[in-house]
């Protein structure tokens, strides 16, 4: 990144952390297509709390990274969840670029750098999962108020942890709760190397949980050790025969973060992950935890107890791949082009 781009960045950033959105909104659209801002959003600690509506938990002011394609028309855009590892590379610039050339506007949301965290990879409860969920619904807001920005034609993109919120923001219950003015719901969702398609925050799929207005494209290569390409599959094509319209893209030999600049591979020997034969799964209208192989409720320590036994494990690895990164983001494109009206 050049020095004089890094230097905007930071001025924008020194920008009054409490605007109201409204004076926010007024000095992204006069400043350069290109900045980093702080957002008002909320620290909910579990999604019980982040039911109960915007506002729940600590406040908190993510930051978003903002690229504005040319011209004057009015137009689509995506907001971008990073995940475990915090924002990165490719958010602030493979991504930009390519979804910029294609006319969409495109807001990258730091969740961890300004609630103190770098990385939950080996500790995901330093931030709570429902706080990504609330800092995306608060960027929608804050991009469906750019008069660039077409309030029907945003998307949700999310990486691996990030892309636990790329399909929940899809969940009704969850999306009502947050009470965007309007009712306003993402469009389209592209969870990238998606993570909750085991594990304790997989939710159960029946008619009426996930949107049947929002497309859903996931994007997974086939050699990821950190997240499971089987779970995500399965899970996908159960949200697909309750009503969704969904895509699914596999991507040969490709690992997981394989968008990130770097192609040498990595052991993060720490990583929390969920095992595919994780049973666990939430009802999330009857707040119940069930056993999807037995079809019995699950409560408490049996909670626990199954999730230690039989759900997580440690250790895994990540690569990046230019190829397969070229891949998805004509997949991706295309997706867009079908569901926001991009170029």
């Amino acid at each position: 990144m050049a020095l004089r781009r890094f230097n905007f960045w930071l001025a924008a950033l020194l920008l009054p952390p409490a605007l109201p959105a409204q004076d926010l909104i007024a000095v992204m659209s006069a400043g350069p297509p290109t900045g980093r801002y702080a957002f008002a959003s909320s620290s909910p600690r579990t999604l019980p709390d982040l039911l109960k509506g915007p506002g729940q938990g600590e406040a908190a002011q993510p930051v978003g990274h903002w690229f504005l394609p040319p011209g004057a028309e009015r137009g689509p855009a995506v907001v971008l969840i990073h995940g475990s590892g915090g924002i990165y590379d490719a958010m602030l610039d493979f991504w930009p670029k390519q979804f910029n050339a294609a006319g969409i506007a495109v807001l990258a949301v730091d969740s961890f750098g300004p609630r103190g965290v770098k990385s939950t990879a080996e500790d995901q409860s330093q931030v709570p999962f429902s706080a990504d969920i609330a800092d995306a619904f608060a960027a929608l807001k804050l991009v469906a108020s750019h008069p660039r920005v077409d309030p029907a034609r945003i998307a949700v993109m999310g990486f691996s942890r990030g892309g636990i919120t790329a399909w929940r923001t899809a969940v009704e219950r969850i999306a009502a709760s947050q009470q965007v003015p309007g009712g306003l719901r993402f469009a389209a969702h592209v969870p990238v190397y998606s993570g909750g398609c085991s594990g304790v925050f997989r939710l159960l799929v029946k008619p009426g949980v996930f949107s049947p207005k929002a497309p859903m494209l996931w994007v997974h290569g086939d050699a990821d050790d950190y997240t499971s390409i089987g779970a995500c599959r399965d899970y996908a094509e159960r949200i697909g025969k309750a009503g969704t319209p969904v895509e699914f893209v596999t991507l040969a030999g490709a690992m997981h973060k394989f968008d990130q600049n770097d192609t040498r591979r990595f052991d993060v020997r720490g990583a929390q992950r969920a095992l595919e034969t994780c049973p666990l799964e939430l009802d999330i209208e009857a707040m119940v935890m069930f056993d999807r192989t037995t079809g019995q409720r699950v409560s408490g320590e049996a909670i626990q107890t199954v999730n230690r036994q039989s759900c997580s494990a440690v250790g895994a690895s990540v690569q990046g791949d230019h190829a397969a990164r070229d891949k998805a983001a004509q997949a991706i494109l295309a997706f867009f082009r079908k569901t926001l009206g991009s170029r």
